[in-house]
């Protein structure tokens, strides 16, 4: 689908959204899961939904998908610093930031709203910090950047 961050690319086990990554890609079979993340996505970038209510399936280890749930938790608007969920957690905070950028879902799973104590942090997804600056903007969050 096309989005105002790029074309974007999201993916399904045949029940559960496991990716979305940038760029485009031959057409896919149909599926319900496809077709409700689309519609959400497009909600969202519009300003219309600030919730995914999706069902998700993100890779990664039992760390991975913990430190997804906390990112999940983060509202619409809000930023957290990967040392507030590393404290959460009882991990070092190098190791949410890896966790975040190994994040195989992102826009939909916020890895855009953790932030790093002394800036932005990074961003894994295309367009880099750039792209993370602009969905931080749209949710209105993180004052210092508007």
């Amino acid at each position: 689908m096309e989005s105002p961050v790029g074309p974007l690319r999201v993916t399904s086990d045949g029940t559960s959204i496991v990716g979305l990554s940038w760029g485009r890609a031959g057409a896919e079979e149909a599926r319900p899961e496809l077709e409700d993340a689309c519609a959400q996505l497009t909600a969202y970038f519009e300003g219309r939904l600030q919730a995914f209510d999706l069902p998700l399936a993100p890779e990664g280890s039992e760390f991975q998908r913990e430190v997804c749930a906390a990112m999940l938790a983060i509202p619409w608007g809000e930023t957290r610093e990967y040392g507030d969920i590393a404290k959460a957690l009882g991990v070092p905070a190098q190791a949410v930031g890896g966790a975040c950028g190994g994040n195989s879902i992102p826009v939909i799973i916020p890895c855009h709203r953790v932030l790093g104590a002394a800036g932005l942090g990074g961003y894994s997804g295309a367009g880099g910090i750039e792209t993370k600056v602009w969905l931080l903007r749209h949710e209105g969050a993180a004052g210092l950047l508007i």
